[in-house]
Order: structure tokens, then C-alpha cells, then sequence
């Protein structure tokens, strides 16, 4: 097997089973996600918060069913970077990688500000600018966070969520001012759907579970079974936090915050699960922004290998063997976005990107059969992509945009000169 610069590869080992799937899928799921979208869904969302949730865990569900059925006829790495190339043609391919890499990047963001919120919120962009160069120098070191760590931290978080959630419920209402949520339309049918669009953030990692099809033992039956577990548990825990803030504290006070679950926690019977939570929620997301860090210049790495993207970027050096130059890039642009965007800027826009790139793969798995019955999730799913991403804030929605225009032009551009080289 060679790649397309005619260096020899090898396909990775088939070690892991199901349940390694399903931990994986968690440990991408239960992160930054949980701790930072929820004030800005019940902005959007108002009381129908719990109805956003399953909105969606819906839309998630239904690309996972494509991905499944894609990763079952494309059991190798790459995810809708694959389907598209395959299924819609190299054009296709490119977008869905460009857009899982830029959506990737503005989810790094997202997990650096919000470990910074957690710390201290009067210097969180500092603090999240410190974070990202940390992480840059943990990766260039060859320090990576392990599965074994990944696994550990879900298994604090979700013991610290599922108490939180418990303490809420049964505790008596805390007596709060809670001010009106300050989306115009905040609980209509258009913002339950924003709502949705920014709770996607929080489930978008079973994405990881579809590209290991090369290390998964019997990944055409293991990947759809892990990814709906993952899925299940995922959301039943989301339910609990929606149902727990809104019936204790109202929408508007969640919708006002910054740090939700720590600073209702702080307030509730039990307050020594503020701190708590607040040190869950810096693990989660220094892990989770290590982890993306990495997979996003390992991305880039692959991008520029197919000549995509400049070949300068696939250079591998140092003593470690890393990809030095596109862990700087992704880090640099992590940083350009940290500082001209907010928070709840960062999630809209990675959600608006990362619905584009399961657009492409439900399309993709529209291809996958002539039958008339086997496109009716596909379709749904491409409509669902579509319909939440354009309800998006119009600042997210025009972002992506133009990101995904300076994509298809690079593309077009790079695709263009390397078909006149080889002429």
C-alpha cells in the first residue's frame, strides 16, 4: 500500500474492541462540550432546552446511521474526507477535510476558552492563549494524552455530572434573579433549532469511534454498535443537566452565565461540587484541546501529503518525528481565533463547519444504494445538517461561508496546478 506520494504504507493493527470504541467515543463526547454549551443553547433555546438536547442527539443519531453504513464499505481511516473523495468525487473529499480541519480548529478555541472561564474569567483570553502554547509544546515533545488518561477523566466527569444532577433535582430551588435570555426568539421553533445547533458541539465527537475502521476488530459491525451506546449514554446524561438547570435555577440565569454547571453547583446544597466541577471541566478541556490540537495537525499532515494543502506543511522532523510546522499552524490559527472571537463564537462556528462535513457524508451515503428506502436517513440527515447549520447566529453561518469558499478555491487552486505539473 503507498500513498499518493508513492511512500510505502501499512494498515494499522485491528487490537481494539467494543467497548474500547465506546470509551473512545465518550472521552470525545463528555468534554469542554458539556461544560460550555448549555448557556448559549438555553439563550436560544429558553425552556425548550431538554427539547434542543434530543434535536440534537437526533441529527447526531441520524449522521451516525450514514457514517455506519459508509465505514462499513470504507473500513479505513479518514472518515467523510473518504466518503466524499470516493462517493462525490476529490472535490467533495477536500471540502468535508477542510471543513472538519478549520471546524476542528475553531473547536480548539472553544476548549481553550473554556478551561480559561474556569480558571479565571476576567483574563480568560490570556489564559487561553497560555494554554494553546502549552499544549504546542506537549505535542512537539511527543507528550500525548493517552487513552488510559482520556478514559480516567470521562469516568470523574460523568461521576461529578450524574451527583450534580441528583443534588439539583432533589434539592429545594435556589432564589435567583434570572434575567431574560438576549436572543431575540429565545424559545420559538427557529431558536430551539439554534439551540440544537450549538448542543451538536457537545455530541460531535463520536466522529473519532467512524476513522479508527483500521484499528477496530470487526469494525462493520463494532462502529455502529459503539456509536450507539456512546450516543445513549451521552445524551441521557446531557438530558439530566438540561432537565437539573432548568427546573432549579429557569433558562434565563443558564443563559446568563459563563461557567454554568460550576456556578449552579456552587449555589446549590451541596457548593463544594462548584470547585469540583470547575477542576473536571479544566481537565476535560486541556485533554480534549491536546487531543484536537493534535488530530487537526495530523489532518493537515494528510492533506498536504494528497496535495491539498502546501507540501511544506507534511514535512516530519525533530527529534520526536512530529509534524512541527502544522502543529504551529493549527496552534497559530488557534490563537487568531481565540482572540477575535468569543466563546459561544467558536462553538457556532465549529458547530456550522462540523454540520457541513456530516452534509457531505449523509450525501455520501445517499450514493451508497438505489433503493428508495435506503435514502430516506441520508436524506434526513442532509436536510437536518443543513436546516440547523443556516439557523446558526448569521456571524457563525457568514464565517463558515467564507471559510468553506477559501477552501473550495485552495482546492481548486491546488487540484489545478498539480493536474498542469503532471500533464
Amino acid at each position: 500500500m503507498t500513498n499518493s506520494s508513492g511512500a510505502p504504507t501499512r494498515p494499522l493493527d485491528r487490537r481494539q474492541g467494543l467497548w474500547y470504541a465506546v470509551a473512545l467515543g465518550l472521552a470525545a463526547m463528555i468534554g469542554a462540550g458539556l461544560f460550555s454549551t448549555f448557556a448559549p443553547a438555553a439563550a436560544s433555546a429558553g425552556r425548550w432546552l431538554v427539547l434542543a438536547v434530543v434535536i440534537a442527539a437526533g441529527v447526531a443519531g441520524v449522521n451516525a446511521h450514514s457514517v455506519a453504513r459508509l465505514t462499513a464499505r470504507y473500513p479505513d481511516s479518514g472518515g467523510a474526507y473518504v466518503y466524499g473523495r470516493e462517493r462525490l468525487g476529490l472535490a467533495w473529499g477536500h471540502l468535508a477535510g477542510w471543513a472538519i480541519v478549520v471546524g476542528t480548529i475553531a473547536a480548539c478555541a472553544a476548549m481553550a476558552m473554556t478551561l480559561a472561564v474556569h480558571v479565571w474569567p476576567g483574563f480568560a483570553k490570556p489564559i487561553a492563549v497560555l494554554a494553546v502554547v502549552a499544549v504546542l509544546a506537549l505535542n512537539v515533545q511527543g507528550v500525548h494524552r493517552s487513552a488510559r488518561m482520556a478514559f480516567g477523566i470521562v469516568a470523574l466527569v460523568v461521576t461529578l455530572v450524574v451527583v450534580f444532577g441528583i443534588v439539583m433535582l432533589l434539592a429545594p430551588a435556589v432564589t435567583v434573579d434570572t434575567p431574560p435570555p438576549a436572543v431575540p426568539g429565545s424559545g420559538s421553533p427557529p431558536g430551539v433549532i439554534r439551540g440544537a445547533g450549538f448542543m451538536f458541539f457537545a455530541f460531535v465527537g463520536y466522529a473519532q469511534v467512524a476513522t479508527l475502521g483500521e484499528q477496530i476488530t470487526d469494525p462493520r459491525r463494532t462502529i455502529p454498535r459503539a456509536i450507539g451506546i456512546a450516543l445513549a449514554i451521552v445524551l441521557a446524561l446531557y438530558a439530566l443537566v438540561a432537565v437539573a438547570l432548568t427546573n432549579s435555577l429557569g433558562a434565563g440565569w443558564v443563559a446568563a452565565r459563563e461557567a454554568p454547571l460550576a456556578e449552579a453547583a456552587e449555589i446549590s446544597a451541596w457548593p463544594w461540587l462548584g470547585p469540583a466541577l470547575r477542576v473536571a471541566a479544566v481537565l476535560a478541556a486541556g485533554g480534549a484541546l491536546l487531543a484536537l490540537v493534535l488530530g487537526a495537525s495530523r489532518a493537515l499532515l494528510a492533506m498536504a501529503r494528497d496535495r491539498h494543502l502546501p507540501p511544506a506543511l507534511a514535512v516530519v522532523d525533530g527529534p520526536h518525528g512530529t509534524p512541527r510546522r502544522a502543529e504551529a499552524v493549527i496552534a497559530a490559527l488557534v490563537i487568531v481565533l481565540i482572540v477575535l472571537i468569543d466563546l459561544r463564537g467558536a462553538i457556532g462556528l465549529s458547530s456550522f463547519l462540523v454540520l457541513t462535513y456530516y452534509a457531505i457524508a449523509n450525501a455520501s451515503a445517499w450514493t451508497l444504494e438505489r433503493r428508495p428506502s435506503a435514502k430516506i436517513v441520508p436524506t434526513l440527515g442532509l436536510v437536518a445538517c443543513v436546516v440547523v447549520a443556516l439557523l446558526l447566529p448569521w456571524q457563525s453561518v457568514v464565517a463558515g461561508v467564507v471559510i468553506l469558499a477559501v477552501g473550495a478555491f485552495v482546492g481548486w487552486a491546488r487540484y489545478t496546478t498539480r493536474e498542469g505539473r503532471d500533464a
